[in-house]
């Protein structure tokens, strides 16, 4: 197939032509002066935040649990421990609670405590990390 008079077509080219050998570093800045390393970093940190499905926050409160930032912190670890090992929803048991967390989304979904845990069975995970 050819296109003949085609000025999109011809500026493309053009446009790559001078694209060519350009290399692009991880430092180089982005628009608003940041690096894109600096980005890079700051939204993966912003994606290692754990959020509480109103559910969970709900079943905390009714449930009178509050939590450490211990207890915060290894619940962060074992959320990035079980995506690690490609698990999708999880049990993670910290001390005596147990959260149960959609890791894609890194939301707990839910949170207990050992006396809230009657019958020790968890449905519909993949995967348990203790902390």
């Amino acid at each position: 197939m050819r296109i003949q008079g085609s000025e999109f077509l011809t500026a493309l080219q053009e446009s790559a032509a001078g694209q060519r050998g350009r290399t692009v570093s991880a430092q180089s800045l982005t628009g608003e002066g940041f690096s894109f390393q600096e980005v890079l970093q700051s939204r993966v940190r912003a994606d290692d935040n754990l959020r509480f499905s109103k559910h969970a926050s709900a079943r905390l409160e009714q449930r009178g649990i509050d939590l450490t930032d211990g207890q915060l912190e290894r619940l962060m670890d074992g959320t990035r421990r079980a995506g690690q090992k490609g698990i999708r929803d999880s049990l993670v048991i910290v001390d005596e609670l147990a959260f149960i967390v959609n890791i894609p989304n890194s939301t707990v979904v839910t949170a207990m405590d050992s006396k809230d845990a009657v019958e020790n069975i968890f449905t519909n995970i993949d995967g348990a990390v203790i902390m």
